[in-house]
């Protein structure tokens, strides 16, 4: 028995050190950190993905002659140089070279000052270079990016599983209360992810970034919730489709009689220096969440769209600092899931969830 265990074992890490061998060169071509000399408390947080790094900013952070300074993996170097004094009213364009000179990566360095948007539509999603699955984006009416949603697809990616965009567990769909929507679907994660205690994978849709490099060794972590925004918000709202997954299980193991859940809900929390987002672990329960709207009583809607209309409640005791709200030192979360305990991996493979229209209702002061 104990071979028996130890052979998954050694292919799963044998898979693992093979890709590592693969993505090496890119590797060392890498921005790793990123820091505006000066700014303040101008910039709120900072997200470094593979290709695109993100400053959300504070409005009244003037953007024409920033000089950003970077940390880069040992050996390369970067073009502009780093503190070079450059415009970003407009998104600017960096390249990394590896120290053996053999690697580049382009980066995409924007600054958000302006606040994320309250209605989303799900009608625009793009699909990055090497990867198979959708991105979700917003955008305004002269085609302006706003923001970009996050989801585990990426996770997914490593399973082995995504094959085509159409397998993924978050994708698009034509079939939309309006155009285009979200659909969300709980997928088996294959023998990769039985074999490391992840069988399924539920779709989800948030806002937020999902931290890859966790997400074999502490999923929940991954999962980082949250972008700065400088409204109280009270309602959420939109429509949705649901329909279970035929077998129910948790840790693996079939429960008889019981049926999956999707789950739609919303935190609003406040961030300071030893908080930069909630996760997994502790969206709810965060003392800085100050207040949270989730769906209750939501059930499989037999093909039929229906509307939700979810109000923010307060957390008992907390408040919100109108000073701190004008420079946007809250941070809003909003997560869709075809499984409501998705999370932990329990779950009924198929469960679908389509999501669309949504709205944000916010108070003016």
């Amino acid at each position: 028995m104990k071979l028996k265990r130890l052979f998954p074992c050694l292919f799963i890490c044998m898979s693992l050190f093979s890709c590592i061998q693969d993505e090496a060169p890119n590797a060392e071509a890498d921005i790793t950190a990123f820091s505006v000399t000066g700014a303040g408390d101008g910039v709120l947080d900072v997200d470094i993905e593979n290709d695109k790094i993100v400053v959300w900013a504070s409005p009244n952070l003037e953007l024409s002659g920033l000089a950003p300074e970077f940390t880069l993996t040992a050996g390369a170097t970067i073009s502009p140089a780093s503190g070079t004094v450059l415009d970003f009213s407009e998104p600017q364009y960096y390249e990394v070279t590896s120290e053996d000179r053999k690697w580049k990566k382009k980066y995409e360095v924007s600054f958000l000052t302006a606040d994320i948007p309250t209605e989303f539509s799900f009608e625009h999603y793009f699909i990055k270079e090497k990867t198979n699955y959708e991105t979700f984006y917003e955008e305004d009416a002269d085609g302006k990016t706003l923001m970009s949603w996050a989801s585990g697809n990426p996770g997914f990616a490593i399973t082995g599983q995504g094959t085509d965009k159409s397998v993924y567990p978050t994708l698009s769909s034509p079939d939309g209360y309006k155009g285009n929507c979200a659909k969300l679907v709980t997928r088996s994660t294959g023998f990769f992810g039985a074999a490391v205690g992840m069988p399924i994978a539920a779709g989800n849709l948030f806002l937020g970034v999902f931290d890859v490099k966790n997400a074999l060794t502490d999923a929940l972590k991954a999962t980082q919730m949250g972008f700065p925004f400088g409204y109280r918000p009270v309602t959420l709202r939109g429509y949705y489709k649901y329909k279970s997954g035929e077998v129910y299980k948790e840790n693996g193991t079939t429960v008889s009689g019981k049926k999956d859940a999707c789950d739609i809900y919303a935190f609003f929390y406040e961030t300071d220096e030893n908080l930069k987002r909630v996760d997994g672990t502790n969206k709810f329960t965060h003392p800085n969440v100050v207040s949270i709207a989730r769906i209750s009583g939501q059930k499989e809607t037999k093909d039929k769209w229906v509307e939700f209309n979810i109000p923010f409640e307060m957390v008992p005791g907390k408040t919100i600092d109108p000073e701190k709200l004008k420079n946007k030192k809250y941070n809003l979360g909003i997560v869709f899931s075809s499984s409501i305990d998705g999370d932990h991996f329990n779950g009924a493979v198929g469960s679908t969830l389509l999501i669309d229209e949504v709205k944000l209702e916010c108070a003016v002061n």
